[in-house]
């Protein structure tokens, strides 16, 4: 189910930029969607780095299969190692997960906590734990919170569709992408998932 706010920030971006007035109306009816599990989403955010989409997905669904269909945090810690790696993950990632579990099952990471706190505090509570970065902590706030106004400037998508669509492929600073997203406020989500939709059409999902 797409965020409540989804129309009304399309409308927003599309009255006053005609790149996103062409990409809102290409893709209407289309929107971010959440999984809903934030374990899950952390957990697969882990075994996809640095792989494929494709290879990821193959990985991950071995890894579920190895803990009984269901990736928890109790599921991930009450098996040993050997388990994980030969379902596809390196020894770095398999601590990542345990990692993960741990903050979870000890309560240092609370999804419910998560609601009250601003973008900043999330992304500092999520980068304490070993394997999770700030982009993957911003994919988080988009795409399981939902939060409409992240704008992940280290994701290279984005760099490549911004360059393309506004700058006519020129190569951009990180400081002109930040200016550029300032335009966006308060929906650089929403003006980030339609700039990755021009570059491949089928949404992405954590």
């Amino acid at each position: 189910m797409m965020p409540e706010y989804w129309q009304q920030a399309g409308q927003a971006l599309a009255a006053e930029d005609p790149v996103m007035q062409e990409l809102v109306e290409r893709f209407a009816g289309f929107g971010l969607v959440s999984r809903g599990d934030p374990f899950g989403t952390l957990a697969r955010s882990i075994v996809g780095q640095q792989i494929s989409v494709k290879a990821a997905d193959a990985v991950w669904q071995r890894v579920a299969a190895a803990l009984g269909g269901e990736v928890t945090p109790q599921a991930v810690r009450s098996v040993d190692t050997p388990v994980l790696a030969a379902a596809g993950l390196s020894r770095r990632k398999v601590e990542y997960l345990s990692d993960l579990a741990i903050h979870f099952i000890n309560g240092r990471l609370d999804p419910v906590a998560w609601q009250c706190m601003d973008d900043e505090a999330v992304i500092a509570a999520l980068t304490d734990v070993r394997g999770i970065g700030r982009w993957t902590a911003e994919m988080f706030l988009i795409f399981n919170l939902m939060r409409p106004d992240v704008f992940p400037l280290d994701d290279i998508g984005l760099q490549r569709a911004v360059r393309d669509r506004y700058f006519g492929g020129e190569v951009l600073s990180r400081k002109a992408l930040a200016e550029i997203g300032e335009r966006w406020r308060p929906w650089r989500s929403v003006a980030t998932w339609y700039l990755w939709r021009s570059l491949d059409p089928l949404p992405v999902e954590y």
